[in-house]
């Protein structure tokens, strides 16, 4: 439990960026918690600013003060960005693995959530063997914290020897 700031990561965050800066690389690492993003998802514009990031500060203390963490990892789960033009866990679901989000095996959830810290540089639709990788990592970490007990039952074969995923995306037009 937390207020909604991780405040060691901002300030890792801080000290690299201005490393970057010094260095005059415009790579930027950033420390946003999940209900930071949710707040800034759910009430604000894209972009960045100082009133921006000063507005969901605001925001994101509001959702810790009225949502229970429940409540907002839920919100977050349907507005967060998984590809271009696709949010939210349903559609990331429907679109790149053709099924329903209450369908996805382990070994699925896994893939998703591996590629939201850069949904738009790693793909659903045709993981690369670094997102295998981290893929099967997450599985294992999932299986160790007995957050799937049923491993087996959905999950046949290794992430690694899946048949690769269809590649062509229903287009945007015919929805």
């Amino acid at each position: 439990k937390h207020s909604g700031f991780d405040y060691g990561a901002i300030d890792k965050a801080i000290k690299y960026n201005d490393k970057m800066e010094e260095k005059g690389k415009e790579k930027r690492r950033g420390a946003s918690t999940i209900s930071q993003q949710t707040a800034k998802n759910v009430f604000l514009w894209p972009g960045r600013s100082y009133i921006r990031k000063a507005f969901e500060v605001y925001f994101t203390v509001l959702i810790e003060t009225f949502w229970s963490k429940e409540r907002i990892m839920i919100v977050y789960l349907n507005v967060i960005e998984f590809g271009d033009g696709v949010y939210g866990c349903e559609a990331a679901a429907q679109d790149y693995l053709h099924k329903s989000a209450k369908q996805l095996t382990a070994s699925d959830a896994a893939l998703m959530g591996i590629v939201l810290p850069s949904p738009l540089k790693f793909s659903i639709a045709s993981p690369s063997p670094y997102i295998r990788g981290r893929q099967a990592w997450c599985l294992q970490q999932m299986k160790y914290w007995g957050m799937h007990l049923n491993y087996n039952k959905y999950d046949k074969k290794e992430p690694e020897a899946e048949k690769p995923l269809p590649k062509k995306r229903k287009s945007k037009s015919s929805s």
